[in-house]
């Protein structure tokens, strides 16, 4: 039997990952979303950043005060060294730096963890409590496993960006899926591996790729085609599964979005919302294969009705008929979304270039207080590390002057 809390037990104060450090070789977005998320559970995470020119999403843009949005996002609650891992001067760096890491998180070029000793397998042979994962583009193995990755490139290659947009304009979604879609699923095998270290005193070596995420995610529309032979063409803002579900014009100029998900959403949007017990009592539109072979029909009743009303109407008829509804909003109007200014999910975090906005993690508890730390600069906490990891200010000058620190 496990030895679990029970109700006579203190609580561990503190968030769920605290205590737990996480040591990550990373760049751009899927492995520092990754660390990220740890990060906000508590962990300690040291991010290696190369010393001169750091982690890249650094230097996309300068709009928040003069650091990168990009970075900002990705990086608070984390500690940064300044530490060229190829040196072999870094060597003793970087074990002191393993040796006390529970987690090790590497997103490298293909190859490069491999030969620097970085890479999942061999370190949890070398440390085996260790759980460690190596994040790719395309897995281990196959004919692109050399390829480099970026989102847009393995959005393209698994088919995510022909489902997106129109027949003949395919796109890439806006948010970046197979970069967080990826970090998220090596979040959670790394929490999973956590948990069954406790019980086992055995870590883990991880492979999430970038590939298999965003075929995973493409979920229905891959077994559609498998089982079919064919692709349901994207059709914008609307669904090719269900229908109505679209975006239409209202009286004062904006964009409702309106959807039905079966037939008795059907039946209340038709009788009850926009007034066409025509439509509800035709027997060609009683299913929904049914109504997704006349959708321009359904478009065409549906924004007749919603063309005559304000947004904010629509919204409240359709809430009071119990139909899915939403405004189409620009990113700049979220910003001030009174659901994020209600709750106060805006919240600052410290930077070098002063209190910048972020917000606070989606998953909210009253178990434990979320950290918001600092967004840290390139190799601000170098110096402290290296002191936690026992190298006397003669030996940091040493690092400094060979060009590993």
């Amino acid at each position: 039997m496990h030895d679990r809390p029970g109700p006579d037990r203190a609580p561990v104060p503190g968030p769920p990952l605290a205590g737990t450090v996480v040591v990550s070789f990373e760049q751009a977005v899927s492995a520092p979303y990754c660390t990220r998320m740890l990060a906000d559970l508590g962990a300690e995470v040291v991010k290696v950043e190369h010393p001169r020119s750091g982690d890249l999403t650094r230097w996309f843009d300068e709009a928040a005060d003069g650091m990168a949005t990009y970075f900002v996002w990705l990086n608070r609650n984390k500690r940064s060294l300044a530490l060229d891992c190829k040196r072999p001067e870094a060597r003793p760096v970087l074990d002191r730096l393993l040796e006390r890491a529970d987690v090790v998180v590497q997103n490298l070029a293909p190859g490069s963890a491999r030969r620097l000793g970085l890479d999942a397998t061999t370190l949890v042979e070398r440390f085996p409590s260790l759980v460690a994962v190596d994040i790719s583009g395309y897995g281990t193995g196959g004919p692109l496993d050399h390829r480099r990755a970026y989102d847009l490139l393995v959005q393209a290659e698994s088919g995510s960006c022909a489902a997106t947009g129109q027949a003949d304009a395919p796109a890439k979604p806006g948010i970046p899926i197979a970069d967080i879609g990826t970090a998220m699923q090596a979040a959670s095998g790394i929490m999973a591996a956590l948990l069954g270290r406790a019980r086992t005193g055995t870590g883990a070596a991880l492979r999430v790729s970038m590939f298999d995420t965003a075929a995973d995610l493409l979920g229905f529309a891959l077994l559609y085609a498998r089982y079919t032979g064919e692709e349901r063409a994207p059709i914008g803002m609307s669904s090719p599964i269900v229908a109505p579900y679209n975006a239409y014009p209202t009286k004062d100029g904006r964009t409702v979005v309106l959807g039905t998900t079966n037939d008795a959403e059907w039946q209340r949007l038709a009788r009850d919302l926009i007034g066409r017990p025509d439509l509800a009592d035709d027997p060609g539109l009683a299913t929904t294969p049914q109504r997704c072979g006349q959708r321009g029909r359904l478009d065409e009743a549906v924004t007749a009705w919603t063309s005559d009303l304000p947004l904010a109407e629509i919204c409240a008829r359709a809430d009071a008929a119990g139909i899915g509804n939403a405004e189409f909003n620009r990113v700049t109007e979220v910003v001030d979304h009174p659901q994020l200014t209600a709750r106060g999910r805006w919240q600052e975090v410290g930077s070098p270039a002063g209190p910048l906005a972020s917000l606070l993690p989606p998953v909210i508890t009253a178990a434990w207080d979320t950290p918001l730390e600092d967004v840290p600069g390139l190799g601000e906490h170098t110096a402290a590390i290296l002191t936690e990891l026992g190298f006397t200010p003669e030996g940091q000058d040493l690092l400094r002057q060979s060009g590993a620190v």
